[in-house]
């Protein structure tokens, strides 16, 4: 099968390269999946696992990407709740092989089914981003109807959905940004935005929840945002500073079919949209890995 690889973690995306690799075959409670469309986090060329396995041997040449929407191709022993042919999407296991490929065996439990309706490319944009928010507001956040929310990067591919399901929840969002995301964010569903090159972020006031896609500097100057009782929730790294009457929460986004089935519900009756930006073909896909201008959503790679 075609793939993009990578095989040496000091290359950087000059190691990327597509060529054949083997067909994955399903292991016990795996699917193998036709791969659709695809997703991919830049930086996830910096993250251990996706050079070695769960039990820090060397994995290399490993295939990059995690999202993924398509078609089942064969089941594992023992696999249940889906079936060879179902429309399928969800997210990959951080240590194995990725979805940047023609077939990737995942475990059938980091899979939802995906609507007829919902096409291939926005199943793929769906799952860290869509995720990601659900669980920062809701498992990690404790969202509930009247609250505040700050957005960082409310432009971007998380941000955007972030402020969507905040405002559904009915919290008042304020997203922040560059001065060229100000419509964007606005957009997607943030009801004020901050000019984070312009604005003076003490403005916002206190907030029940700051969610911080960008960490550093920003992340730290939020802790004070938030009021007593409320959550810094964030994405970035561990909090250096921590709001001092409130929680801070780091976590990375785990699979979740139920909360992937809210997800793809949301988009079939407009209730939520994912900011895609460029779609690239997989013979495009390393070009892709190095825009030459700042990506202003997410990037999807076909595949078939």
């Amino acid at each position: 099968m075609k793939a993009v690889t990578v095989t040496d973690p000091n290359a950087g995306t000059a190691g990327m390269t597509l060529g054949e690799r083997p067909e994955p075959h399903a292991a016990e409670n795996d699917v193998v999946v036709r791969v659709r469309a695809s997703g991919f986090t830049p930086g996830e060329l910096t993250w251990p696992g996706t050079w070695t396995d769960r039990a820090g041997r060397d994995r290399t040449p490993s295939i990059p990407g995690h999202e993924l929407a398509g078609v089942v191709a064969s089941l594992g022993y023992g696999t249940t709740g889906l079936t060879v042919g179902q429309r399928v999407f969800g997210l990959a296991d951080w240590t194995r092989d990725g979805t940047l490929a023609e077939l990737v065996a995942v475990e059938a439990r980091n899979l939802a089914p995906l609507p007829a309706d919902v096409d291939f490319t926005t199943g793929a944009s769906l799952p860290i981003s869509g995720l990601t928010a659900w669980q920062g507001l809701f498992d990690h956040g404790r969202l509930h109807t009247g609250q505040s929310v700050l957005v960082h990067g409310a432009a971007g591919g998380v941000g955007s959905v972030v402020s969507q399901l905040a405002r559904e929840a009915g919290a008042h969002v304020i997203g922040t940004g560059r001065a060229a995301d100000r419509a964007a964010a606005l957009e997607f569903g943030a009801h004020e935005f901050l000019d984070l090159e312009a604005d003076d972020l003490g403005d916002v006031g206190q907030v029940d929840l700051v969610f911080d896609v960008i960490g550093g500097d920003i992340g730290a100057r939020s802790a004070a945002l938030v009021r007593p009782g409320g959550v810094l929730v964030t994405i970035a790294a561990p909090p250096e500073v921590r709001p001092a009457e409130g929680r801070a929460v780091f976590f990375v986004v785990e699979a979740d079919r139920a909360q992937l089935a809210e997800l793809a519900a949301r988009v079939r009756d407009g209730r939520l949209r994912t900011r895609i930006g460029a779609v690239h073909p997989l013979e495009d896909a390393v070009k892709a890995f190095n825009p030459t201008a700042r990506p202003t959503g997410k990037t999807i790679i076909t595949i078939g």
